[in-house]
């Protein structure tokens, strides 16, 4: 009986160490990833070192089995600045940085693949008429007689 007593306890203890260890880190890790990025921003920093700096410090402080995702990332900033808006005040117009316009970048990548295309096409048509320059060349030498037949 008192076996099945220390075995709850020790269950138990477990338990809450578990939930201490997975959830603690992660909100820590936001927390001071929106400090970084928030600091660095105000600093008068671009958006994307703020943002490089931020993540990798989450990324290395989250720990656990799962890689943290750059939309996780930016979810925790985010979630951090608004819990915290009073201390993060100065950061909340650097928010719509972290989730760019998808839309934009889809017609810019679009717009990468057409060009891509037609270099590839021009570059296609170019060997195409040297072909006919050269093969033009190699007839030239030679002469024609129409009247031989």
């Amino acid at each position: 009986m008192r076996t099945f007593k220390n075995l709850k306890i020790i269950v138990l203890l477990i338990g809450v160490s578990c939930q201490v260890a997975l959830f603690t880190p992660k909100t820590l890790a936001g927390s001071f990833g929106a400090e970084i990025f928030c600091a660095m921003r105000d600093g008068g920093n671009d958006h994307e070192s703020s943002w490089e700096a931020a993540y990798s410090y989450i990324k290395r402080q989250k720990g656990g089995l799962f890689k943290v995702s750059p939309k996780q990332a930016a979810a925790l900033i985010i979630e951090t600045v608004v819990r915290e808006k009073d201390t993060f005040s100065y950061c909340i117009q650097y928010l719509d940085q972290l989730y760019p316009d998808r839309e934009l970048q889809r017609q810019l990548e679009e717009e990468a693949e057409r060009k891509e295309q037609e270099a590839l096409a021009a570059e296609e048509r170019k060997r195409e008429i040297e072909a006919l320059i050269e093969e033009d060349e190699s007839l030239s030498g030679e002469e024609f007689d129409r009247y031989s037949y």
